[in-house]
């Protein structure tokens, strides 16, 4: 077929695949494997894709759709390639990054250096609703506070790779990363043999390593439980999938209780001591007796033996100060603060909204820019300059001036292009990339590939699922 007959590129965008004149080096093998099937064949692997996925019962839940909350995740067969040589550009990058950030978070719960030398304005920190003032002079093992992190990077016009946000908290997508794989060994068996790509199987092997690891005391046989809010959260089905694929308890919070500062949980056999807790719920509905005191998600004391040290909590409480958007700009001033390096990876040039010449800039120049919540994810409470109504605009710049901490702003960037098989026909959409990565005592551990989120909507920016994206199964290949 006339693969590239309808392939509509746009100026000023990297594409992946093709640059303008040929097909790129390393798509060149995949290029001819799809060259072999008509439009029907692939329309059929579609299909097979789509029916595998709903078999298996991989959805997300959006909450504001009245049409039923329950969603398939939208898959794109063709694959994203990326070659060996920028997936190690991308590894030092990020394990740079997380040394930087792992230590910010040690330094700021404890001696918090890197504000006494003023690398950081002591206010923003003292200003981010998720700087946790309960964990401070907490010690965790090993001095490890990012366990398990999803990389958001993106590729600009220039090709390069940028890194747009870090989330430290609780990542969630890496069930589609693996389920994705799987999806793609069934649909294009021999591409996927003939092509060497790298494996991502391992990530559940890798994490529970880690998890063992991380247990309080030398215990030869720790308990690991994975700790989810319930039924009803967007993310559940990842919940009990790593839980299965670990091969270690799916429990909730009434699952436990608090006995002398120790965890336990409660089993047909009587209780049981926790060592290692997974945990899937956000810190304030941790604990009632420390947070919020209406949360039914939380084990009530658990805060007590986290202090004590008889349990160690996965990704460390408090996390959430060193993903906030605004302390994000200053996370290249972090690598070079504590490692004394130049940062690999660059940031997304960052505005702060609470510094007045800053804001003037951005207004100036709204066509050009993006604004977002500090602490809001899943592509909400975004201001896309360039499609804002005057209506929309006017309240936006009303709510920004009345609480300029809670907002950054940042060049709208076309993210790169790949293909996509949409409506019969290969179109390219726009892309980003979620590695993850994880950190044990042996320091930190990148599953090749990741999640690739794929915007499907013609020309839009925002690949969250819950604004209509979808994903691809990401190839690393030498």
């Amino acid at each position: 077929m006339g693969f590239l007959d309808q392939y509509d590129l746009s100026p000023n965008i990297w594409d992946e695949m093709y640059d303008r004149q040929q097909i790129r080096e390393h798509y060149h093998k995949v290029f001819t494997s799809l060259e072999q099937f008509d439009v029907s064949a692939l329309q059929q692997k579609d299909r097979l894709a789509g029916e595998l996925f709903m078999n298996q019962g991989i959805t997300f839940t959006v909450y504001s759709d009245d049409a039923g909350i329950e969603r398939i995740f939208p898959f794109d067969i063709i694959p994203r390639i990326i070659t060996g040589k920028e997936w190690d550009h991308i590894e030092l990058g990020i394990q740079q990054r997380l040394k930087a950030l792992n230590l910010f978070l040690k330094d700021i719960y404890n001696e918090q250096q890197i504000l006494k030398d003023k690398v950081i304005p002591a206010a923003l920190i003292a200003s981010c609703p998720h700087y946790t003032r309960e964990v401070f002079g907490i010690k965790v093992p090993h001095d490890i506070y990012v366990h398990i992190s999803g990389i958001d990077l993106i590729r600009g016009e220039d090709g390069q790779f940028y890194v747009l946000e870090d989330n430290l908290r609780t990542p969630s997508g890496v069930s589609y990363m693996l389920e994705n794989r799987e999806v793609t060994k069934r649909i294009f068996p021999e591409m996927l043999a003939a092509s060497h790509v790298r494996r991502v199987s391992n990530y559940p092997l890798m994490l529970h390593e880690i998890l063992l690891q991380m247990a309080p005391a030398q215990i030869s046989n720790p308990r690991v439980v994975l700790l989810t809010p319930g039924i009803y959260n967007s993310a559940y089905y990842e919940h009990a999938f790593l839980a299965r694929m670990m091969g270690i308890t799916l429990v909730e919070g009434r699952d436990l209780v608090i006995d002398n500062h120790k965890v336990y949980m409660k089993t047909t056999e009587g209780l049981e001591q926790v060592h290692v807790i997974y945990r899937r719920i956000d810190d304030e509905y941790l604990d009632p007796l420390v947070f919020r005191p209406d949360s039914a998600l939380g084990v009530p004391g658990l805060m007590n033996a986290y202090r004590m040290g008889t349990v160690a909590i996965i990704n460390a409480i408090g996390n959430g100060v060193a993903d906030d958007k605004a302390v994000y700009a200053y996370v290249p001033q972090m690598i070079r603060y504590y490692l004394n390096e130049e940062p690999i990876l660059p940031n997304v040039p960052t505005y702060e909204m609470s510094d007045p010449e800053q804001r003037k800039h951005v207004f100036d120049n709204i066509e050009k820019m993006v604004i977002k919540r500090t602490n809001q994810s899943g592509g909400y409470g975004m201001v896309m300059g360039n499609k804002v109504t005057p209506e929309e605009w006017v309240k936006a710049k009303a709510a920004i001036e009345a609480d300029p901490r809670s907002f950054i702003a940042q060049p709208i960037i076309r993210l790169s292009t790949v293909p996509c098989f949409i409506d019969g026909t290969f179109q390219a959409r726009h892309v980003d990339l979620r590695p993850y990565a994880l950190c044990g005592p042996q320091g930190v551990q990148i599953v090749p590939g990741g999640l690739t989120r794929v915007a499907l909507r013609k020309d839009s920016l925002i690949v969250n699922s819950s604004q209509g994206g979808g994903s691809k199964d990401t190839w690393v290949i030498d």
